[in-house]
């Protein structure tokens, strides 16, 4: 509930604030011109930041590897996108934050280790639905695979 609370009150009152603080220092055309080219260059920073994401998940499933980095990184892609579409500074700063390849790895990290951290069971085992398992626990399936093109 705080969540949605942040996300639809919050957020629109600090981008108002923003809007009309710049408005005051520079005026309102610059402001409304500043608007629109982080909507622009964000636009292209998305394009070139999509194709070079998805040329890499194409390069890893040919070489038959599951493209997980790639998935988390097209969602903040896409999250980002749409933030810098949203007219305002704050949502501006965040999208930016996905998009650039620096920030976006450090925070796709920090979520990572987070989830991890709650992923963890009692005593700092893994919980049942963790993904690490003790080398005893690991069961070899066998089977035969065929390709049809």
């Amino acid at each position: 509930m705080r969540f949605v609370l942040l996300l639809f009150v919050v957020i629109p009152v600090i981008e108002m604030w923003l809007l009309i603080k710049v408005g005051g220092i520079i005026g309102a055309l610059p402001t409304i011109g500043l608007v629109l080219l982080t909507a622009m260059i964000g636009l292209a920073l998305l394009r070139q930041q999509g194709f070079s994401t998805l040329m890499r998940a194409r390069s890893k499933m040919e070489g038959g590897q599951l493209p997980a980095s790639e998935m988390i990184e097209g969602l903040f892609l896409a999250v980002g996108g749409a933030l810098l579409l949203t007219p305002g500074f704050f949502t501006d700063a965040i999208g930016f934050a996905c998009l650039l390849p620096g920030i976006r790895q450090v925070i796709i990290a920090w979520g990572v280790r987070q989830f991890s951290i709650h992923n963890l069971g009692m005593h700092g085992q893994p919980s049942q639905h963790g993904s690490a398992q003790n080398s005893s626990e690991r069961h070899t399936i066998d089977g035969e695979f065929r390709r049809d093109d």
